[in-house]
């Protein structure tokens, strides 16, 4: 999971840097990726929403690691962490296909990815 969480920390580093710098010339000829990163969806309050993903997929990062040392309160956090993540990834969605009818493909790779985090949590749950 640490590494899937790196993964996706580098994306959604990179989709806030594109939407800083206001360069989407990497999206290459995806005009979606230019609709998302420039909507009015891609920012809240002035912080790139992308940013926050750096900070969920760092802190998923963190309690991955923590976890896999066996600090018990790491698995909770992680899970909180996922599961708020696959919220926010649901709506996003949401926004990509009904609201803009854009997709951008680094979204839809973070997208992926948070899927990912939250199958993997899932399909490791404890037995009771």
């Amino acid at each position: 999971m640490a590494l899937i969480a790196l993964c996706g920390l580098a994306d959604a580093t990179f989709l806030t840097v594109m939407h800083l710098t206001g360069d989407d010339s990497l999206c290459g000829s995806s005009s979606g990726c230019s609709t998302v990163l420039s909507s009015v969806y891609a920012s809240v309050g002035g912080v790139p929403t992308a940013a926050f993903g750096m900070v969920g997929y760092f802190a998923a990062f963190s309690a991955a690691v923590c976890s896999a040392f066996g600090y018990p309160k790491a698995r909770a956090f992680l899970s909180c962490t996922v599961a708020a993540m696959f919220l926010a990834t649901l709506g996003f969605l949401y926004l990509q296909a009904f609201v803009l009818k854009a997709f951008c493909p680094f979204c839809l790779l973070s997208a992926a990815l948070t899927f990912l985090l939250a199958g993997i949590l899932v399909g490791t749950l404890p037995a009771r």
